[in-house]
């Protein structure tokens, strides 16, 4: 239960760097709206992200990884499409935006995973 808190805060926080940093993905609400993001990307990973890397497995060998990238992007939009249909205000103005956002969010997910990682692995 705490990895899901731990990955749940992760997202929060790497979609809160990507609302800041990347000009073109806005956000119109609250703090708890970054929140509700971080949840619905955090489901869409876990649910929709395993399908879709197994449909364009092919492509994804043959392209030796780098159309995870275009996963993340199609994650990105999705949640922004479902978190407008909820009334949360984040847009993203298109697909390079997307590309440009996804890329924050991973970099961003992968250093904050190494470095709690560690914490925690030092304090058992």
């Amino acid at each position: 239960m705490t990895k899901f808190f731990f990955r749940w805060a992760i997202n929060a926080v790497a979609l809160y760097v990507a609302v800041l940093v990347v000009p073109g993905i806005d956000l119109r609400g609250s703090w708890t709206d970054v929140l509700w993001l971080a949840l619905i990307i955090g489901l869409l990973n876990a649910l929709v992200r395993p399908l879709l890397k197994f449909l364009t497995c092919p492509l994804i060998i043959l392209t030796l990884g780098l159309f995870t990238i275009v996963i993340n992007t199609i994650m990105l939009l999705l949640t922004s499409r479902i978190a407008q249909g909820f009334g949360i205000g984040l847009s993203v103005d298109g697909f390079w935006t997307a590309v440009l956002g996804s890329l924050v969010i991973s970099i961003v997910s992968i250093v904050m995973s190494v470095i709690f990682r560690d914490e925690l692995k030092g304090k058992s």
